[in-house]
């Protein structure tokens, strides 16, 4: 089978991260180059693009990088996969229905006229459907999760409409598209990317809770039966732990720093007395301690605004996300919440070959490049045209471009033929290749 490039990309409040990945279409993703950089404060708020200008340039700088690596190297990017989050993102459940002819199967025909009208549901005008996820169908009076091939005379189905503020794509359309003439190949909600990605069907069958904490925001997404089931963004994350040491005296830099080299979010009975850049070691734990506490107990509230129960969620909690490289967290997230918590990893059958990454800081792109590679068929990378070889260290021109060289006069010498000073040019050797670009597809 051919092998065929994606390029994923993945903007969050903290950081920008690029990724390239190959597959044959066997199901399986070989991660072979990613890059990153930072944000800053100025650039990206709450996973919105605030400055389309500087995160162009951080965007192109990564993409510069991606090409040069061997991996990667002639080929060029000519679009990708965008992953979408931030703090606009939640979902609305919505519910349609269908009538339909006497003793009709039900197809994907039918099925996809039932989520076309989930997706063009009237919802608040300050915001824009991106997806339509279904959680449970009803056909005439039997309840069922795979509708396909039953019969009836009608059909209605519970979705979960993902939405956002229209911005949130708008700008990365303006920073892609417009700044840098690269292609938007489509659009992945990456916290339903990283759910099919990195939860296992089990986990979901039984009920469990994705947490993804970022620099600004922590999503929450809970799963039930196999489905999602709520789908919540909150406005904080492992800044404002960085804040919090940042406002006893030390630049924002060296805050972050001291939060994942000295930080805990566990309650120490001795603290240890410390000096660390200047700050008592318990002001430090004092500070991160409550505000870790504050994070965590606002997750575990979701499970209540979701109308879950905690023995709902036999498949405990997963973390993803930088937010929770400090220690403690996840030990904090299990006390607090009484369920098996953890850590999420990728799949086996995703390989990262780019020894400069790693699996569980990369979770995020890593998912929406796999949604990339299953989700279409587009190829992400071309060969750019190759210049013609030299000859002799000549390169070769177009013989019409060049004229034949005549001898000089010179007094005729009996018996002594006439040479030309050069040979003829040869001509080009032409294109070697070129890349086809599609029209951009928009994924739900």
């Amino acid at each position: 089978m051919n092998e065929r490039y994606i390029a994923a990309i993945e903007v969050s409040s903290s950081k920008i991260v690029a990724a390239i990945g190959k597959t044959k279409g066997t199901g399986s993703l070989d991660i072979v180059a990613v890059e990153h950089e930072p944000t800053g404060e100025v650039g990206v708020r709450y996973g919105i693009i605030q400055n389309l200008e500087e995160t162009s340039l951080a965007v192109s700088r990564i993409f510069y990088r991606l090409e040069q690596r061997s991996a990667i190297h002639p080929r060029k990017i000519k679009s990708v996969i965008v992953g979408l989050g931030g703090r606009s993102l939640k979902n609305i459940t919505k519910e349609v229905s269908l009538s339909l002819p006497e003793d009709t199967e039900i197809t994907d025909e039918i099925l996809e006229r039932l989520h076309d009208q989930a997706i063009h549901s009237a919802i608040d005008n300050t915001l824009e459907v991106v997806d339509a996820v279904p959680r449970v169908f009803k056909v005439g009076n039997s309840q069922t999760s795979s509708p396909k091939g039953m019969i009836g005379n009608h059909i209605s189905g519970v979705f979960d409409l993902i939405v956002c503020r229209p911005e949130l794509k708008r700008n990365i359309k303006r920073t892609i598209t417009d700044k840098l003439h690269l292609e938007v190949d489509g659009f992945v909600v990456t916290a339903m990317a990283t759910g099919h990605l990195i939860l296992t069907p089990e986990e979901k069958r039984l009920g469990c809770m994705l947490v993804d904490m970022g620099a600004e925001t922590t999503t929450v997404t809970i799963y039930q039966k196999g489905a999602l089931h709520y789908f919540a963004t909150l406005p904080m994350g492992g800044r404002n732990i960085s804040r919090d040491i940042a406002s006893l005296g030390v630049v924002d830099s060296k805050a972050e720093e001291i939060k994942i080299t000295s930080g805990n979010a566990l309650s120490e009975t001795n603290v240890p007395n410390l000096v660390i850049n200047g700050l008592k070691l318990s002001d430090i734990s004092n500070l991160v301690v409550a505000r870790s506490e504050e994070i965590v107990a606002n997750i575990i509230a979701q499970l209540e605004y979701a109308g879950i129960k905690d023995s709902e969620l036999q498949g405990g909690i997963v973390c993803i996300g930088g937010g929770f490289r400090m220690k403690g967290l996840l030990e904090l997230m299990e006390m607090e919440s009484g369920l098996k918590v953890r850590r999420g990893i990728l799949p086996e059958y995703v390989k990262i070959e780019d020894t400069r990454a790693n699996g569980v800081e990369i979770p995020e792109v890593a998912s929406v490049l796999y949604a990339g590679a299953t989700l279409t068929t587009k190829e992400s990378l071309y060969m750019p045209e190759r210049m013609a070889m030299p000859v002799n260290g000549v390169l070769p021109l177009d013989s019409e471009d060049v004229e034949e060289e005549k001898p000089s006069k010179k007094p005729e010498t009996p018996n002594k033929p006439k040479t030309n000073l050069f040979e003829k040019w040869g001509k080009s050797l032409g294109k070697l290749f070129s890349g086809n670009e599609d029209d951009d597809t928009e994924l739900i």
